[in-house]
């Protein structure tokens, strides 16, 4: 089975895991997907904003019940971890659907946030929101960004190959030279 085909039949599921864990480059990914025909655009949408729904609230939920304690072991950050939960306090609607779209606050924000006490009923329909709009802006910027990639991906299997021969060979040279190292240090 060629690299197309994997996309076609899991390229959906991947893009709800990995959009859990990570997010940005899977949506970016799935963006292209979709400007290449492989998957279609609003269920790459959907995908991705479930993906990053469900990781955010999984993550809000260790906040709620561990962050404090797990947020106390990061010392050198209590100044910033203050200032945010100030920010959420002050102003819970944008920092929960923002903190999707700030640089280092991906996995930490939900955290804070739950740690901050701010009530399920608000972060559940603003998690929700902030998931379709970052769904919607990342898939959207993937797609238009397929116009670039997209001649390149139709020969990433003939890529892919030569990659994994010459992995594969330097592996063996590697191998093969650690092998006579040990066997000289043995005699």
């Amino acid at each position: 089975m060629d690299i197309n085909g994997l996309i076609e039949q899991y390229g959906y599921a991947a893009l709800i895991i990995g959009s859990m864990a990570e997010g940005e480059t899977i949506t970016l990914l799935g963006g292209v997907a979709a400007h290449q025909g492989l998957l279609t655009f609003p269920l790459v949408v959907a995908a991705v904003a479930l993906g990053g729904m469900i990781g955010d609230q999984l993550l809000f939920l260790v906040g709620r019940h561990f962050g404090s304690a797990l947020l106390d072991r990061f010392k050198k950050h209590q100044k910033k971890i203050t200032k945010a939960k100030a920010l959420i306090n002050r102003h819970p609607y944008l920092f929960v659907i923002g903190s999707r779209f700030m640089y280092g606050f991906r996995i930490v924000g939900p955290i804070i946030i739950g740690a901050s006490k701010l009530p399920p009923r608000l972060f559940i329909p603003l998690n929700i929101c902030g998931a379709i709009l970052w769904a919607t802006l990342f898939t959207t910027l993937g797609y238009l960004g397929g116009e670039v990639v997209g001649p390149w991906l139709h020969r990433l299997d003939t890529h892919l190959r030569h990659w994994i021969w010459l992995i594969a060979a330097v592996a063996l040279v590697v191998g093969i030279r650690l092998w006579f190292k040990y066997r000289q240090k043995d005699d």
